[in-house]
């Protein structure tokens, strides 16, 4: 029904959308998830020429909607779009935004598109509220007007652009639930969401963005669960992440471990697995800098509030070889100290680095007489 195809999108000199390349079939309900400004929305805007493609290609049944001949209006009525502030027109009646596309753009005559309205606030459960004006509404409600109004122009496909993100929490739930009835018939939507456990139940399928790219895509199961990719597990697991690069031996250290101690203040990591990680640092780069090679070390603490884990990762540029395997530090304190503090270790040469895991131990795991006792 949708076929994208290197599609690029820029403001100037920021690139937004990098090289977009996607199908969306008939009936399928696509969720777009990623963190905040990876193009997500400017995807869903130039799916229906609200920003204007820089390359690329997009069709709609067959049919280029970037050719110079390509009917846009015409095409855009078939692709209706929800946004996050519900654009409703403040001097209508909730019925009267309902009428005024059908009528004005599909020739409707005034009583059937006044019977299809109420149809359609019948079905999003608004009904009562046909001759009230939006500002008589709560934030949901309008959303759900906002979503009739654009099925009364008899949409082939809606395009969601984080629906719930305007609303307060306890008005989430009725405007999802219209959009998994809209699901169950069959619409075909593609929707930009934050609520993962939606994305989970609704989803044919989920695409992850990042830096412009769909870096990522497949059914919920392997998204949510069995994700491939690095950074599709880190945005999962809700994964908070601190970096920093060594690039010489005399490193401030002070500067890095006052990162270190902001981070997990931060995310109310125990001072305890705080201080762990701050040893665990320190020894590691003691390690890693006598090592042969480049003394350019890239450091990433990152820590999962799904799992309430902390995990200190290193990238060190040398020959391959696990750098804490080496016969000098068999016996060593420093190996101990790591040994000590790590609950688990692993290693793996990845991108012409020496890559280190380090998964930091709970504070009951904690030897005594440490801080944060």
């Amino acid at each position: 029904m949708i076929r994208v195809e290197h599609l690029s999108k820029h403001f100037g000199n920021l690139q937004v959308l990098k090289d977009i390349n996607v199908e969306i079939k008939r009936g399928e309900v696509i969720s777009i998830i990623g963190p905040s400004g990876t193009g997500k929305s400017t995807f869903l805007r130039c799916l229906n020429l609200l920003d204007h493609p820089c390359g690329g290609r997009i069709e709609i049944d067959g049919v280029d909607i970037l050719a110079s001949k390509a009917e846009v209006p015409a095409l855009r009525r078939r692709m209706g779009m929800v946004f996050q502030s519900f654009n409703l027109f403040a001097h209508l009646t909730v019925l009267e935004n309902l009428c005024i596309g059908p009528i004005r753009l599909l020739g409707r005559p005034v009583a059937d598109a006044a019977d299809k309205g109420m149809e359609l606030l019948r079905m999003v459960g608004l009904a009562e509220k046909g001759q009230q004006f939006p500002d008589q509404l709560s934030g949901g409600q309008k959303q759900r007007v906002a979503i009739a109004r654009c099925l009364s122009m008899e949409p082939k496909i809606i395009l969601f652009d984080e629906p719930t993100s305007a609303l307060d929490p306890t008005m989430v739930s009725e405007v999802l639930g219209v959009i998994r009835r809209l699901a169950r018939q069959g619409m075909t939507m593609a929707i930009v969401t934050h609520e993962m456990e939606f994305a989970r139940d609704v989803s044919t399928r989920v695409l992850y963005m990042d830096e412009g790219l769909i870096y990522e895509e497949g059914p919920p199961e392997q998204i949510f669960e069995h994700p491939m990719r690095e950074r599709t597990r880190d945005f999962i697991g809700k994964v908070r992440s601190l970096h920093w690069r060594v690039e010489s031996p005399d490193y401030d250290l002070y500067a890095l471990v006052g990162q270190i101690e902001g981070f997990c203040e931060k995310h109310l990591i125990p001072a305890k697995t705080a201080y762990a990680a701050h040893l665990l640092v320190e020894e590691l780069l003691g390690v890693l800098l006598a090592c042969p090679g480049s003394p350019c070390i890239d450091l990433t603490l990152a820590y999962s509030e799904k799992q309430h884990q902390l995990e200190l990762r290193t990238d060190s540029f040398g020959p391959a070889g696990n750098p804490l395997e080496s016969a000098q530090l068999d016996d060593g304190i420093a190996l101990q100290l790591i040994r000590g503090y790590a609950e688990e270790i692993r290693y793996e040469r990845a991108d012409d680095c020496n890559r280190l895991r380090l998964l930091i131990k709970p504070p009951a795991a904690h030897g005594p007489g440490h801080p944060g006792e």
